[in-house]
């Protein structure tokens, strides 16, 4: 596994598809990062599965 991994999810705003570089030596996150396509705000959740490979959940800014 690289300590950089790329994911595609939809943004929760516009529907598109968009990639996120997750860091996985940072363990365990959650931030905000804008969507590439729209640019709002968005929440990014990022968890692991038992293997170390990113489980990435994209929200709403107030959810």
């Amino acid at each position: 596994m690289s300590l950089l991994e790329t994911v595609y999810v939809d943004c929760p705003y516009c529907g598109e598809k968009i990639d996120l570089t997750i860091d996985c030596s940072t363990g365990v996150d959650a931030y905000v990062e804008d969507c590439q396509v729209c640019c709002r705000p968005m929440n990014v959740i990022v968890g692991f599965d038992l293997s170390g490979k990113p489980l990435v959940e994209v929200r709403h800014e107030n959810e």
